[in-house]
């Protein structure tokens, strides 16, 4: 599916005021270095007229998606309007057995009107450890963020997430923020994994005051846990927390909420739905719960199987056209040479 000089050009912009780098910007639009580079020097060049699409020519690729795949996506599109091009990629070929590349699903939906700006995402969690977590359990990261119930005042989220995986092991919505709610929220999210005592995992967690109290330190000994501190002013190092706590309020925050009750109830379904099925691009587009439980590996080799069959598939139809084309052209001669 070709673009028309608007769309590389709204793409150029894009690029240019971006704050991530060329590489990291091109890769969330799904556009090829090489690609972007020659748009760029046209668009240099001769401005606007440079960035033309020619005119196709009459040969068919073998890997062009059919109609009725394409239906497809705007269909599921549809159907599930909340979920980006990326997550639908990967719903296509999780739950209806067919690969179409994130691009290709941007680009759909772009040409029938679904979209009216680029698939383009500034925010991501950064400044991660440079030894990064081999294992679930290996390391947890806690924090508090905080709500305001109206006539109850404020109330403070205690999460914990595990850092290999990004899965909530366990949350608790709290009047205060003291070192007795970081040991409940602990002692919860011990007791769900079940973990034995040479089995605990470090707790990664900012400078506030309930974390560096002794209170929380001889309770942290006592469970033969070991604790880590992220730098003072440099909330990047809890950055997995944090990107979760900002894409939770972002949903979370878009009610108002008269009882803790109420909260607790939206902050479960989101907790439900981020751990199983959310698909992180961060975990190659598996959702956390199929990290934490091992499942990663396997949907990856399902997903490059559906890939290589669709591709198949393709083919087939590409070589079925063409054969028939030949068989129509012969025909037409032998009636042509008859005549």
């Amino acid at each position: 599916m070709r673009l028309t000089a608007q769309e590389k050009q709204e793409i150029i912009n894009i690029v240019e005021g971006s704050e991530l780098s060329v590489d990291r910007s091109l890769q969330h639009l799904g556009i090829a270095k090489s690609t972007f580079y020659k748009w760029y020097k046209a668009y240099l060049d001769k401005g606007l007229v440079g960035l033309s699409p020619k005119p196709p020519g009459n040969r068919r690729q073998w890997n062009m998606i059919p109609e009725q795949e394409k239906a497809l996506v705007v269909q599921m599109a549809l159907d599930y309007s909340a979920l980006s091009p990326r997550e639908l990629a990967c719903k296509l070929s999780d739950e209806r057995g067919v690969f179409i590349s994130e691009s290709s699903v941007y680009r759909i939906l772009k040409s029938r009107g679904l979209i009216t700006s680029p698939a383009h995402i500034l925010l991501s969690a950064g400044d991660e450890f440079h030894n990064k977590t081999q294992f679930v359990h290996q390391m947890w990261q806690t924090d508090f963020t905080y709500f305001k119930i109206i006539g109850w005042g404020w109330y403070y989220l205690s999460t914990i997430i595990d850092d290999y995986s990004r899965y909530i092991v366990h949350w608790e919505l709290c009047s205060t923020m003291k070192a007795q709610d970081v040991q409940s929220t602990i002692a919860a999210a011990l007791k769900k994994t079940g973990l034995k005592n040479g089995q605990r995992p470090v707790l990664l967690s900012d400078n506030g005051s309930c974390y560096v109290s002794s209170d929380l330190k001889e309770y942290l000994n006592a469970q033969n846990i070991s604790s880590i501190h992220g730098r003072v002013m440099h909330p990047q190092t809890q950055g997995k927390i944090e990107r979760y706590h900002l894409t939770m309020k972002n949903v979370v925050k878009l009610q108002n909420y008269y009882l803790p009750e109420q909260l607790m109830d939206a902050i479960r379904e989101f907790v439900e739905y981020y751990n199983n099925c959310r698909y992180h691009e961060s975990l190659k587009n598996v959702t956390p719960a199929d990290m934490y439980y091992g499942r990663q590996e396997k949907i990856l080799k399902q997903r490059e199987y559906i890939k290589k069959e669709s591709f198949k598939r393709r083919r087939q139809l590409f070589v079925n056209e063409k054969t028939l084309n030949l068989k129509n052209e012969t025909l037409y001669n032998l009636k042509s040479t008859l005549v």
